[in-house]
């Protein structure tokens, strides 16, 4: 579904839908007793993260999963996410993947049969504790009313004016700017049984922690360097460089083309083969990349890779082979942590203060402009920028090409 359309459903149907609920959730609290609400703060039975719309902030929250499994080791763990985001969470197992919950956003039919359906298969794991970790999204704190926990935790304007999410959420924490996203995720784990005012007024709770490799079968990892071997012979023998070029559905994300082809030239006239990874739709763009480079260097290996892996788990196989990943701030760079490759990440739009990856084997890239970040929890993502994104364009690929080096040195030391 188009994101302008679910940020347009979100809001003039998301907050009466929210004014709604919030009127609902005041007469059930004046009727009911506050036992049940007390039995599962203090132990509760089922726990659901609502996570919908971001694959790489399900790496982000790892460590908020593992806090939930130490300090409530008998609660069944449920996710609720979208389902194109389901595979990276498997390959994580950091829930049960009988204790996973999908909704399908490709049509609105299929996102309101969907969420039918997930809601039913919360209430009946009698869910005692939702936790929405979504940035003051009205569909995912009506999702956790809906799943019939009476503890809800989750993002609250507090004394911000605008962003309205009801008053529903009855463990209600204050989005912190300045602090880095995991540790907000972090934040909502700990406001379960918090008694502070705010919920989230807790001791620091220590270093973050990078989050496990993920374990891939040998097979997998072999299968693509065959593939690769087979396909695209002139790579043979030549230290692999990845880079994604594509913004996703934030194009003002994406480091300008005459950088990248700056940047790829610089890689081959080293000896390294580059390949440019992306899904199917960042094809236009991944061939123009490639043909670029191509005229200045004829027979360099570049060659693209947009689709070529059909599933998350042979992108971190790819990812196993290669040596380094120069990417636009996304899913592929935040992927890359739960692998051994090194990273190089460029910021803008968003900050590396909220969404570096936890991994020493990242350097993000960030100018600081006056102006970014200007993808934020308060716009909903939706930047006032006119598209020329000089936070991006002034990082030189001179500079990235130096940092490239160090980590291609690094990995042929170690190799």
């Amino acid at each position: 579904m188009n994101i302008n359309l679910q940020r347009w459903i979100d809001r003039w149907v998301g907050i009466p839908l929210c004014a709604a609920v919030s009127g609902v959730d005041a007469v059930i609290r004046a009727l009911r007793a506050p036992s049940r609400e007390a039995a599962a703060t203090t132990a509760p039975r089922a726990i659901v993260v609502i996570l919908l719309s971001e694959m790489g902030s399900l790496v982000l929250a790892h460590e908020m999963f593992a806090r939930l499994k130490q300090r409530y080791p008998g609660a069944e763990l449920h996710a609720l996410l979208f389902r194109k985001n389901r595979e990276i969470l498997d390959l994580m197992k950091v829930v049960d993947p009988a204790h996973v919950h999908t909704v399908d956003d490709k049509s609105l039919s299929g996102l309101l049969s969907s969420l039918w359906k997930a809601v039913a298969e919360l209430r009946r794991a009698k869910v005692d504790v939702a936790i929405d970790c979504e940035l003051f999204s009205r569909i995912s704190s009506l999702l956790s009313f809906a799943s019939g926990a009476p503890v809800r935790v989750g993002f609250h304007r507090h004394t911000q004016e605008g962003l309205y999410r009801g008053s529903h959420i009855n463990r209600p924490v204050p989005y912190n700017p300045y602090h880095h996203i995991s540790a907000q995720f972090l934040a909502l784990a700990r406001a379960i049984d918090s008694t502070a005012v705010p919920k989230s007024k807790l001791p620091v709770a220590g270093a973050h922690k990078p989050p496990p490799h993920v374990q891939l079968d040998a097979a997998l990892v072999q299968g693509i360097a065959q593939r690769l071997a087979r396909d695209f012979p002139a790579i043979a023998g030549k230290p692999l460089a990845l880079v994604y070029p594509g913004g996703g559905i934030l194009p003002i994300r994406a480091w300008p083309l005459a950088s990248y082809t700056t940047l790829c030239e610089g890689l081959v006239a080293d000896g390294c083969a580059v390949a440019v990874i992306g899904l199917k739709d960042d094809q236009a763009l991944a061939q123009q990349l490639v043909a670029n480079v191509n005229q200045a260097y004829p027979a360099g290996p570049v060659i693209d890779l947009t689709g070529y892996t059909r599933s998350i788990s042979e992108l971190l196989a790819l990812f196993h082979i290669a040596r380094l990943l120069v990417t636009n701030d996304g899913g592929p760079g935040q992927f890359a942590a739960l692998t051994p490759i090194w990273t190089l990440m460029l910021f803008g739009p968003e900050t590396p203060g909220l969404y570096a990856p936890h991994t020493p084997k990242c350097h993000s890239f960030y100018s600081q402009w006056p102006c970014s970040p200007c993808l934020t929890a308060y716009n909903h993502r939706s930047s006032y920028c006119d598209g020329d994104n000089q936070c991006l364009k002034v990082i030189a690929p001179d500079t990235v090409l130096a940092k490239a080096r160090e980590c291609l040195a690094e990995t042929r030391v170690m190799a």
